[in-house]
């Protein structure tokens, strides 16, 4: 593909994958510099491009049309985290939240009893038995998602949950902006988005109840202290080749060893 000066800019996250995060940082980022912002949807995208404009589109499970990927014009930042880290914080999150847009936790469904998947999960056993049913739940959809996502292509910036958390100065982020094709001054503001709704930055005082209840801990690798054992190996079995896969493992069964055994 021979690239050109890119006027679509294109951000992908994935469910628990700091999506909050880069939902507030290019909402704020696309009012302040004047462009248009777009939610894109697997079936949807194409008729949003505008014919001269530049605009972001956004996809928070990272379900952008092929024929996108395929403009020389777009470009795409896509965010990732460790499937573990996910798992945990997925579970968390849907054991408690509240909110509406979380559709599929509120209906209630056959498979269940009638239950929805929230009343389902808060009925279980301990953090063992509902860390097991998100591994078959939201969370598989979520590791399908990051695994069918189309890797190495030269219009794309692939980005880890691991290193924003960890960029407090904005170094990196600033990086990935520019790589987006934003004039420098863009990036200024988009780095300061970055540092305004970051847990190590503005968030950190924010008072949002909101905001402070969808993320409880946004710390990297958390499953080496918090996976309880029992977990570890199934994830293991089911998935290890998957954390190899997106490079967060060599070998789909030697972390366990890590595991310091949360149960």
């Amino acid at each position: 593909m021979e690239l050109i000066a890119p006027r679509i800019f294109c951000i992908g996250t994935h469910h628990k994958t700091g999506t909050l995060w880069m939902r507030a940082v290019f909402r704020q980022l696309a009012d302040v510099i004047g462009v248009a912002l777009y939610p894109a949807f697997a079936r949807s995208g194409l008729h949003l491009v505008p014919d001269r404009d530049r605009a972001f589109l956004v996809s928070w499970s990272s379900a952008f049309q092929p024929a996108l990927h395929d403009r020389p014009d777009a470009r795409f930042l896509h965010l990732i985290r460790d499937p573990r880290d996910v798992l945990l914080s997925g579970m968390r999150y849907h054991l408690t939240t509240t909110r509406a847009e979380e559709a599929f936790l509120h209906e209630p469904r056959d498979d269940l009893d009638g239950r929805t998947y929230q009343q389902h999960l808060r009925a279980l056993d301990g953090p063992e038995e509902r860390l097991m049913f998100e591994m078959s739940g939201k969370h598989a959809g979520t590791l399908a998602e990051m695994l069918a996502w189309p890797y190495d292509r030269p219009n794309t910036i692939e980005a880890r949950y691991e290193t924003l958390i960890a960029d407090t100065d904005g170094r990196t982020f600033r990086e990935h902006l520019r790589d987006l094709g934003l004039t420098e001054p863009e990036v200024e503001e988009g780095a300061r988005a970055f540092w305004r709704n970051a847990l190590f930055g503005g968030l950190a005082k924010a008072d949002d109840p909101a905001r402070r209840g969808h993320v409880t801990d946004g710390a990297p690798s958390q499953w080496r202290r918090l996976l309880p054992r029992s977990v570890a190996r199934a994830y293991a079995e089911r998935h290890g080749d998957a954390l190899v896969s997106l490079g967060y493992e060599s070998h789909p069964t030697a972390w366990l060893k890590e595991i310091r055994d949360a149960a």
